[in-house]
């Protein structure tokens, strides 16, 4: 059985209608906020989205470009599928709002996955702003999306590992302290408690979450040429950490 949903979001950016056009409609410019793999063919009206080796396919319905951008995905072979609506407006005195609207038709485990959208499209609209703002018209050169254990409640680390306490503010000084990577400055960007917080520094914006199914993610997007293989394998080692306390209850 199939059940209809709908989450919406939004944001006010400093930065203007064609730089969030730019973010949403290109391949490049979404690799730099979301996870997996996007490509975009604005002239064939069609999006594709890869993550994990699974390919998703969606065609476009609206293509207004600064203004109005929308896909539908495929159906799936039980009925599912999810579609997508962005709407653009210049703001008086500058900068844009962005609205989202994110819906379809979810399956038999529709409340998780309904908690799971809740909290991940919230993140991730909060990095697109932090995107645009700080970071565009660079593009990501790596994104890095790592799956963790299953937590009860991971909130004392999560901030811990941005060197901020459980009382983590948007815009206070952050400090990334993961063992095995060097310790770099930025700032507090994303913090919506217990389910997701991060920072941006001056290469790489980092964020935390604990969504679907009490599952924990840790995510980075990076803007110069270094090499993360052994930060790559630093965040790996931190989520395997997380798993102890469920282990040994």
């Amino acid at each position: 059985m199939t059940h209809p949903f709908e989450v919406t979001g939004e944001i006010t950016v400093d930065a203007t209608p064609d730089q969030v056009w730019d973010a949403i409609t290109t391949g490049p410019g979404v690799d730099s906020w979301l996870m997996g793999r996007t490509e975009i063919d604005g002239e064939g009206r069609t999006a594709t989205f890869e993550m994990f080796g699974d390919k998703a396919t969606s065609a476009i319905t609206a293509w207004e470009p600064g203004h109005r951008y929308a896909t539908q995905g495929d159906k799936n072979p039980d009925g599912t599928f999810m579609a997508f609506e962005w709407l653009i407006e210049a703001r008086d005195g500058g900068g844009a709002v962005v609205r989202f609207v994110h819906s379809g038709l979810l399956g038999d485990d529709w409340e998780a996955e309904y908690n799971g959208l809740s909290v991940g499209d919230q993140a991730y609209l909060t990095k697109l702003a932090v995107y645009v703002e700080h970071f565009a018209p660079r593009t990501a050169k790596l994104s890095t999306f790592l799956p963790g254990p299953v937590t009860a409640d991971s909130w004392a680390a999560m901030t811990a590992a941005v060197g901020a306490g459980t009382d983590a503010a948007d815009g206070q000084p952050a400090r990334l302290t993961v063992a095995g990577i060097e310790p770099v400055d930025g700032v507090v960007e994303f913090v919506h408690a217990p389910s997701f917080v991060g920072m941006r520094t001056a290469d790489a914006m980092y964020t935390l979450v604990h969504g679907y199914n009490d599952m924990m993610f840790a995510t980075a997007h990076y803007f110069d040429d270094s090499d993360r293989t052994a930060e790559t394998e630093a965040w790996q080692a931190w989520l395997g950490t997380l798993a102890a306390p469920t282990d040994a209850a």
